[in-house]
């Protein structure tokens, strides 16, 4: 019988993260549907903890362990990896597209001489065939895809499913690997504080910034200091995500004052991210379509803009506030405390 095997690793704390979770919901129902073995392949400094947070899922779980994986690194993550598909005999490999796999699990495809698909949105059987939807154009069509080459090693990008839940204790078949002969060291992690970070993908709000609150306010005069505050001091108490218009983040080409805190990183919208928060708050955004498209997983939205006609009023969100975005999210903050 095929197996698809699950690959995860552990997060600084030794738990698997929450997009490790839902990607095996996702495995565990192409394994159903398949009708093939499940498997699960968990990779860090200590796996004990993450392996049995996943222990009732059923599957054979595998370990590769040891302070020399307790860290991203590409050649002990492949080294791993490789390990577990081929000690399961792995047909179809499943991981989330994490920085640290995004990185590393290429080069597995091409050691295992298969095929790899990367940042895809879900996984389904058509005709007793596996099939993985992937999102284009900005994630204005999603297309499917199937391949014939085994293994192939799949990613998928947050959101695509409800996390596993299902605790218990685990028996580990500790597999060893040697990486003594990797050149490469980890020297550190830096980690910016919870105030420093504003971009915050778990967050369970979103606040999006328009190019508004850079424009000259009631008084004529332009207040960049006082949004950078209002906006840092809603961050700081609900810890919100900070997104941002496009028009924002490209403002200081224009030669205009700017936020300092926001970068591209910050974007959303068609040439930006496509967030997955429960709320969204925008400011001083007018809601057209390049960036509504950037809203379309949010799933409850809110806006703030002094025109009763924008965008947003045309049915774009579920509440729309009519009214100075300064003052309104300045009330917001004594609210807030």
């Amino acid at each position: 019988m095929s197996t698809v095997l699950f690959l995860a690793h552990t997060e600084c704390d030794g738990t698997l993260h929450k997009s490790a979770l839902e990607t095996l919901t996702a495995a565990k129902g192409l394994a159903e549907k398949l009708g093939h073995t499940l498997a699960v392949g968990i990779i860090g400094a200590d796996v004990a903890a993450a392996a049995d947070c996943v222990a009732g899922c059923g599957a054979k779980i595998f370990g590769v362990s040891g302070p020399g994986f307790a860290d991203a690194r590409y050649a002990s993550d492949l080294a791993a990896a490789e390990a577990m598909a081929r000690a399961c005999g792995a047909q179809i490999i499943v991981a989330p597209a994490t920085s640290r796999f995004s990185r590393a699990l290429p080069g597995l495809a091409v050691r295992l001489e298969g095929r790899v698909d990367t940042h895809l949105c879900g996984l389904d059987v058509v005709g007793g065939q596996p099939v993985a939807r992937r999102w284009f154009y900005r994630q204005r069509m999603e297309g499917t895809l199937t391949r014939s080459e085994r293994p192939w090693v799949l990613t998928l990008d947050s959101g695509c499913a409800e996390p596993f839940s299902g605790a218990g204790k685990a028996e580990v078949e500790a597999l060893s690997v040697d990486v003594s002969s990797v050149r490469t060291t980890v020297a550190g992690l830096e980690c910016p504080s919870a105030d420093q970070q504003t971009i915050r993908p778990d967050a369970r709000v979103l606040l999006v910034a328009g190019a508004g609150w850079t424009k000259k306010q009631a008084d004529g005069a332009i207040h960049v200091d006082v949004a950078e505050e209002t906006i840092l001091t809603f961050l700081n108490a609900t810890k919100s995500s900070l997104g941002s218009s496009k028009s924002l983040v490209d403002i200081s080409g224009e030669g205009n004052a700017v936020i300092s805190y926001l970068t591209h990183m910050h974007q959303v919208g068609q040439t930006g991210a496509s967030p997955r928060h429960a709320k969204g708050l925008s400011t001083c955004c007018h809601g057209e379509e390049p960036h509504v498209v950037g809203w379309r997983f949010i799933a409850e939205r809110r806006a703030i803009n002094t025109d009763a006609g924008c965008g947003w009023a045309q049915g774009k969100c579920d509440v729309l506030y009519v009214g100075d975005a300064f003052a309104i999210m300045k009330k917001v903050n004594e609210l807030l405390g």
